[in-house]
């Protein structure tokens, strides 16, 4: 189950019913299925104070994936700060929805098992993006 929560700010304007289906489509390209998948939508203090809590680092991000999958059900607690979000996608010359899902599925390569902090894994999940970006 895919559900959506706030703390601190108002819920973004996403099609929960078009998002979760795309989400489980994403997953079914890596052999995964999902389970139970938590979005978590704050402003940048609260990640923060997620960052600094759990994982001692004392900066601001997007999105914070808390990993629980087992075998090939993924599931999570994903953090999303909206503030840094809308930062990025001004950054970035992009439109903000298209930011905001850039993020959200993010998290779900993430949890299937894609990753972006060693040497050329930053470009595979970039790809991995747009391809998932692509199915929107």
């Amino acid at each position: 189950m895919i559900t959506y929560q706030t703390e601190g700010v108002k819920l973004p304007s996403i099609k929960k019913r078009e998002n979760n289906a795309w989400i489980k489509a994403v997953a079914a390209l890596y052999g995964k299925r999902v389970g139970d998948v938590a979005y978590i939508f704050c402003d940048d203090e609260r990640i923060l104070e997620v960052n600094r809590e759990y994982l001692q680092h004392d900066y601001y991000t997007d999105i914070i994936t808390f990993d629980y999958t087992e075998d090939d059900v993924i599931s999570g607690d994903l953090f999303i700060s909206l503030d840094t979000v809308r930062t990025n996608a001004e950054q970035f010359g992009q439109d903000y929805e298209r930011e905001l899902y850039r993020v959200i599925i993010h998290g779900i390569l993430h949890l299937c098992g894609i990753n972006d902090k060693g040497p050329g894994e930053r470009e595979q999940m970039e790809a991995a993006e747009n391809r998932a970006l692509s199915m929107l």
